[in-house]
């Protein structure tokens, strides 16, 4: 990332890193970590893969309805662009807020937590604890340790130049999406499992749906495909961005819903229901019957090296949002600040590493996937329903990219994570109440600094 005198960012992002930020930002932790949880709440296999189609379909009809906003408004920010242009300064601070919280701080936070699990197992012992009122609020032990570290390394590769934060990010990408293909083979070819299962969910096993189930399971598949919308963020970074923006969140989107349903394929191909179920390491836990325990090991450490990933395009894509909101005098000033020998926003990575090191001592894994899942189902929501608006209200303005069957796609979209909002105050009413207050936080703020 280059700046010019005032310290605006330069567009030095190509259509290729742009694709592989957006495959990188999806590719991970969720994949990685939310098949055992998503089969406790369904028991089918069926109802499993549909999640999983239906989660990649959802986030490609958000990707649609994005790329129009992309191409219309190239800036920095994403939603909070976005949501700038369609309603106002107040919704777009808050959606700001939200990315900052939810959007990148505590998916950084989840795939931390995540890379340390697959790396050294699961470690019990909690080294500090801090209770109020009889509930654990505050806890460190060795996983949480090493996520923490983990922040703070990729938080200064970031910060020391663009060019090193792109060269590991290309690299840990390429390594992940090889070493998933790899696995995938592997798994069909060499692995011992058991293709009658496999037939058996291509043909429909035999299920009852719960829709309270089933839309609490779609709300962990949304963090999954979350991030298919990374390159957004780097709107005004990314070279002839009325092209290369909605063919980056396209390519990216596809890409990822193919290899999430032949992975969680592997997955079934290797384990029952029962040996699935409420598994945070299930690529480990498919890895070990399908290849042995030697390989299986060595299997983990390579995911766990994968998620870094993650960690990496978060750290990288976040940053942007505030900074574009400092630039439009919604933040505080320090956040538009950009480091005259690094190039890069070095406050607003700090900010957002205080924040990710926070909620890895303060949340559950679990817990976080729900939080992330129904907070940015409010914001994606309503930034498709600016998408409506504008078109209503601005039609004058320029479209180098339109939605495909517009308002169609738009409506599907908008209605299905009105379901899953609805769905998770029924089934989760604590955690959304928490996603409520965060975005309350928010507009407090907003007035504060207003």
């Amino acid at each position: 990332m280059r700046t010019s005198e005032n310290g605006n960012l330069k567009r030095d992002i190509g259509l290729m890193s742009a694709t592989i930020l957006v495959i990188a930002n999806m590719v991970g932790t969720g994949v990685f970590t939310t098949s055992g949880f998503i089969i406790t709440e369904l028991n089918s296999y069926s109802l499993l893969m549909l999640c999983w189609f239906l989660g990649g379909l959802f986030a490609l009809i958000g990707a649609f309805s994005y790329a129009e906003l992309g191409a219309m408004f190239p800036k920095a920010g994403g939603e909070y662009a976005y949501l700038k242009e369609s309603f106002g300064k107040l919704p777009a601070f808050v959606s700001g807020w939200i990315s900052l919280v939810v959007g990148f701080s505590a998916p950084i936070a989840a795939a931390s937590i995540a890379f340390a699990t697959y790396l050294l197992g699961n470690q019990e012992k909690t080294w500090v604890s801090l209770e109020l009122f009889g509930y654990e609020i505050l806890s460190l032990n060795l996983i949480s340790f090493i996520a923490i570290l983990c922040v703070i390394i990729f938080s200064y590769i970031h910060y020391h130049s663009v060019k090193l934060g792109s060269n590991v990010q290309n690299f840990l990408t390429i390594f992940k999406i090889v070493f998933i293909f790899v696995l995938i083979v592997g798994g069909f070819t060499v692995g011992n499992g058991d293709f009658v299962r496999v037939t058996t969910t291509l043909l429909g096993d035999d299920f009852s749906i719960s829709w309270t189930h089933f839309a609490i399971s779609l709300i962990f598949i949304s963090f999954a495909y979350s991030g298919w919308n990374a390159a957004s963020y780097l709107g005004a970074e990314i070279k002839n961005p009325q092209k290369n923006l909605p063919l980056a969140l396209l390519i990216g989107t596809i890409f990822v819903t193919i290899l999430y349903m032949l992975l969680n394929f592997v997955y079934i191909y290797a384990l029952s229901i029962d040996e699935m179920k409420g598994v945070l390491q299930v690529a480990t836990q498919s890895s070990n019957p399908l290849f042995g325990y030697k390989i299986g090991s060595i299997i983990s450490l390579a995911i766990s090296f994968g998620l870094l990933s993650v960690v990496s395009a978060m750290i990288m894509a976040g940053p942007r949002v505030y900074y574009a909101m400092a630039e439009d005098g919604l933040f505080f000033q320090r956040f538009k600040r950009v480091c005259k020998k690094r190039n890069t926003p070095v406050h607003a990575i700090i900010l957002q590493a205080i924040i990710a090191i926070i909620i890895i001592l303060t949340a559950t894994f679990e817990s976080l996937l729900i939080y992330i899942g129904f907070t940015l189902s409010l914001a994606s929501m309503l930034t498709v329903i600016g998408l409506i608006k504008l078109r209503v209200q601005k039609p004058q303005i320029p479209r180098p990219y339109k939605t495909l069957w517009y308002p169609y796609l738009p409506l599907i979209f908008i209605f299905a994570n009105i379901g899953i909002i609805i769905f998770s105050f029924v089934s989760r009413p604590f955690i959304s109440i928490i996603g409520l207050l965060t975005i309350l936080i928010g507009v407090m703020i907003y007035y504060k600094i207003k």
